[in-house]
């Protein structure tokens, strides 16, 4: 008992030294200490009732429990008299100063005016105009010299050979393509059956079937009283109509101030304002305007441009046309033909016999599953052989 009684002195003694440290931890640990207290009470009560039932030893369990339940912080703070720390400032009373400010800024006392140097001008001089007429000769104009075009080489065409052979108008699709009849593709549709019994239907449900109606009791409602009027006569008199006695009093004169004499002399409309008063001539305060660095020119303005003053205006002659002469001559016709329009033989268009068969000689057959009809050409018996060939069934579009 002594052995744990001495271990859960040190975990306070550690708690209330980070706490002083830290006011946040301190929060923390007075909640966590709260927990421990009743941990140690129910601990304190169990090692207590295994002890034997004798007055000394109960006593210090009450003595022991006594501190436990005490707070750390009062068990181990100790108040130290402290004293006031004197102020070391130093009073010194205000002292105008004497001399006057100086308010020039940093700009005021480094600027150090200068007068500009104009740039020179880049006019040119007046000069001369050049004497005579204007020279537009060029030294394309000057130096070409006209060649004579030579005749354009046209190599001859050769003369087209159209092929001797027949067209071959069969394609990949044609020659491989054999037509052979395929199964048709069976439906994935479930059969339509019908699910249920040919019996009446029943309108009952689980619930109209299983429900066992309670005998339920209204609530009561609280009604309230009719309202009976009464049947005496209102007494409408007050204590002040019955104890108020009226009092004759004469009414009160009204207070007017005495007459005053009137004088008969000019009135006086001086005021002691109109009297001191000195209009001042107050001029308005010019613009604080810096003066110019540069001069304006005060001369007119010179509108005349140097282009305007050199330009002569001179005649213009149209220039000489320098387009080759046509060399090639367009009397012979333009040979506008083209291997499509000499090799094109034109076909006979076939007709399906599936939109008229009697009229085309043709007689039904079959349907395939694909849903392609057949057709069979009839033809004339032959006299000449007695063998019958069979004729060759031909499809037709569905």
């Amino acid at each position: 008992m002594k052995l744990f009684r001495i271990l859960c002195s040190d975990v306070f003694d550690a708690d209330a030294t980070a706490a002083a440290t830290d006011p946040q931890r301190f929060m923390m640990m007075e909640h966590s200490r709260a927990t421990k207290r009743s941990i140690w009470r129910t601990t304190l009560a169990m090692a207590t009732s295994a002890l034997p039932r004798a007055v000394s030893q109960n006593q210090s369990s009450k003595r022991i429990g006594q501190e436990w339940m005490a707070p750390q912080h009062s068990n181990h703070y100790r108040l130290w008299e402290s004293q006031r720390t004197e102020s070391y400032k130093v009073e010194r009373d205000y002292e105008p100063p004497s001399e006057r400010f100086g308010n020039p800024s940093t700009f005021q006392d480094d600027y150090i005016p200068r007068q500009p140097n104009p740039p020179p001008s880049c006019k040119p001089c007046d000069s001369k105009l050049p004497e005579g007429p204007f020279d537009g000769n060029t030294i394309h104009r000057t130096a070409y010299v006209v060649h004579a075009l030579e005749p354009l080489f046209v190599r001859p065409r050769e003369a087209y050979k159209p092929s001797d052979q027949p067209f071959e108008d069969l394609t990949t699709h044609q020659r491989d393509f054999k037509g052979m009849p395929g199964e048709q593709a069976k439906s994935c549709k479930p059969e339509s059956t019908k699910h249920g019994s040919d019996d009446p239907f029943k309108g009952t449900t689980e619930f109209q079937d299983r429900y066992q109606p309670y005998l339920v009791t209204v609530p009561e409602f609280h009604k309230p009283r009719e309202y009976v009027p009464p049947t005496d006569k209102m007494d409408l008199k007050s204590s002040n109509r019955l104890d108020y006695i009226k009092h004759r009093v004469a009414p009160r004169a009204p207070i007017k101030p005495a007459p005053a004499r009137k004088s008969t002399g000019p009135f006086q409309g001086k005021t002691t304002t109109k009297e001191d008063y000195q209009p001042w001539r107050v001029c308005p305060q010019r613009l604080i305007k810096k003066e110019e660095e540069i001069q304006k020119p005060t001369g007119k303005f010179a509108s005349l441009t140097t282009f305007r003053s050199h330009y002569i205006p001179h005649q213009a002659n149209p220039p000489q046309s320098f387009k080759p002469v046509q060399a090639v001559p367009t009397v012979v016709p333009f040979k506008d033909e083209t291997l499509y329009r000499t090799e094109y033989t034109p076909k006979k268009k076939e007709i399906c016999p599936g939109i008229n068969p009697d009229a085309m000689g043709y007689v039904y057959v079959n349907t395939d599953s694909q849903g392609h009809r057949f057709y069979r050409q009839v033809s004339p018996e032959p006299s000449g052989s007695n063998c019958s060939p069979v004729p060759e069934e031909i499809p037709a579009v569905s």
